[in-house]
């Protein structure tokens, strides 16, 4: 093949793939004009419609004109799909010269007020006689105006460092639609040690509103201690918001911040001689309040008020030599009739009053909301208050039981033991918790001299196991972690176990098995709890 006839061929060539893409954009320069309309302004959550228009401006056929319609983020649809996809038939088909159509599409946003939002679209189309697409693509943003949601903070302007706070969120919704997987979160400030909150949340930052209709409300309430130094501010942040595919779209904040201050009155708190008490149910609480003058003014004829909240005290055993007792908001009082140095209370003053109360021997828990519960006492001396918290160990109970009818395993002997003669029996431990989880827990028993464990005979729950020491004698069965309420509203934990005996004489009651010991460590007060069985004896 001669030059002349390779650059003739490639003129050609090149000459067809100008004029195919200069008619491709011909096309595109406006031959479909597409645009959205839509209001510029909006309430969060007011159901409103985008109209998409689009019109053929050109002079031939646009055939198999697809429509893609993206939503903004924060959209609420009736299918909750963020996208929608219109195919020809649903568009009307071929789009004719000058021929306008249009589509709507209803929704609702969310966001915060002033947010930007935007819509966005695109119609693909062949151009008739030609093979390939095009396409035109639009958008419309819209302004989010008014949120008819609401969400603040209370908590004290000004603290002392290493005192207990409370933080109370509060919200409600106008918004005339339900909001469905709301949030609410709170980011606290560096020094803040957690204690509890009402109700309780994931990870202690974050509580889920299933659904919040027009005119529903709420409340959070969170206690914990801050610390800083003197001039510190901390800033506590709440955050509302709904979750969407994955992504946390925020409606409301509020930030509030708090002083940290020197103290001009010292308390301390001691209960049975120990600041920080863990209290255990069925106790007998000694208080012992101490209160100093640590500022520079002098302070005169104060009262001493201390209020006592907790529903696992017995507010009917309250003992105070020289106060009175309130019981309307079960507060203690104290004036300078009494204590002498509430008359003149000068700087470096010091003082002290006590008390008795009595906690219950048990507090029915009803749910996992009265988890990991606690006492609180107020204090307040003039204008000056403070808080303490103590709180409360969880109790562990186990049972232990010997069955020779059992259908767990296949028993055999007589029972009570006869000498010269085998007896199989089946033993079953339960164990129960009540108010916090409990870690690392087990329960364990030594084996008597004569009874022998049948090995591959256990039922346990999934996740724990028996074990047994053949050096030691020791039987331990691996709980690991026990729930709060185990046992209370939810089903105990329990396990059985096969044991043998075969005495060769019998002068007294035969031991079949020994006390049980069951413990764990409580993630609450962070204290080993520990209770026993008895043992059991063949008589």
């Amino acid at each position: 093949m001669n030059k002349k006839l390779i650059f003739f061929i490639s003129l050609i060539v090149v000459i067809l793939v100008f004029f195919f893409f200069w008619q491709k954009m011909a096309f595109d320069r406006g031959i479909l004009k597409l645009e959205i309309i839509g209001p510029d302004k909006v309430d969060v959550g007011e159901e409103f419609e985008y109209v998409v228009k689009y019109k053929n401006n050109g002079s031939i056929n646009l055939e198999n004109p697809e429509m893609i319609f993206t939503y903004p983020d924060g959209a609420i649809t009736d299918d909750g799909a963020k996208t929608k996809k219109v195919l020809a038939d649903e568009l009307g088909g071929t789009i004719y010269p000058g021929q306008e159509r249009t589509m709507k599409f209803i929704t609702r946003l969310l966001g915060k007020e002033g947010d930007l939002k935007k819509a966005e679209v695109r119609v693909s189309f062949q151009p008739q006689d030609l093979k390939v697409k095009t396409e035109t693509t639009s958008s419309f943003s819209t302004i989010l105006g008014k949120l008819p949601l609401d969400l603040s903070m209370d908590l004290p302007q000004k603290s002392g460092a290493g005192r207990p706070i409370t933080v109370r969120i509060s919200y409600s919704s106008s918004v005339p639609y339900p909001l469905k997987d709301l949030s609410c979160s709170i980011e606290y400030p560096s020094d803040f040690q957690f204690v509890s909150s009402k109700p309780k949340g994931m990870d202690n930052k974050q509580w889920d509103i299933p659904i919040l209709n027009e005119s529903d409300s709420g409340k959070i309430e969170i206690s914990g201690i801050l610390n800083g130094n003197p001039q510190d501010q901390k800033v506590f942040k709440a955050k509302i918001g709904v979750w969407q595919d994955g992504n946390f779209i925020v409606l409301k904040e509020s930030n509030r911040g708090v002083a940290i201050i020197a103290p001009s009155v010292q308390f301390t708190e001691k209960i049975n001689n120990k600041e920080g008490y863990a209290v255990t149910m069925g106790d007998r609480l000694h208080y012992e309040i101490s209160f100093r003058n640590v500022g520079d003014e002098d302070m005169k004829n104060i009262a001493l008020i201390v209020k006592l909240e907790g529903s696992g005290l017995d507010f009917n055993s309250i003992q105070a030599p020289d106060g009175v007792y309130q019981k309307g908001d079960n507060s203690l009082v104290w004036d300078g009739n009494v204590i002498s140095e509430l008359q003149d209370f000068s700087v470096n003053t010091e003082g002290k009053v006590e008390f008795w109360i009595s906690t219950n021997k048990k507090w029915a828990m009803r749910n996992q909301g009265d988890k990991n519960p606690f006492i609180k006492t107020s204090m307040t001396l003039g204008q000056i208050k403070q808080e303490f918290l103590n709180k409360i160990n969880s109790s562990l109970s186990a049972t232990q039981n010997i069955r020779t009818d059992s259908k767990i395993f296949s028993d055999s002997g007589p029972m009570p033991v006869q000498s010269g003669e085998k007896t199989t029996f089946t033993v079953e431990w339960t164990a129960k918790n009540t108010y916090n989880d409990v870690s690392n827990a087990k329960m364990t028993t030594v084996l008597p001299s004569g009874v022998r464990f049948i090995d591959g005979q256990t039922r346990t729950p999934e996740g724990t196991k028996i074990s047994y020491d053949e050096g030691t004698r020791q039987l331990t069965w691996d709980i690991g972690s026990i729930e709060a309420g185990t046992g209370v509203f939810n089903d105990v934990k329990n396990c059985a176990f096969q044991l043998s005996i075969n005495p060769e004489t019998i002068d007294t009651d035969v031991l079949l098995i020994g006390s049980t010991q069951l413990s764990g460590t409580d993630l609450w007060t962070n204290n080993n709890l520990t209770t026993n069985t008895d043992p059991i004896y063949s008589k």
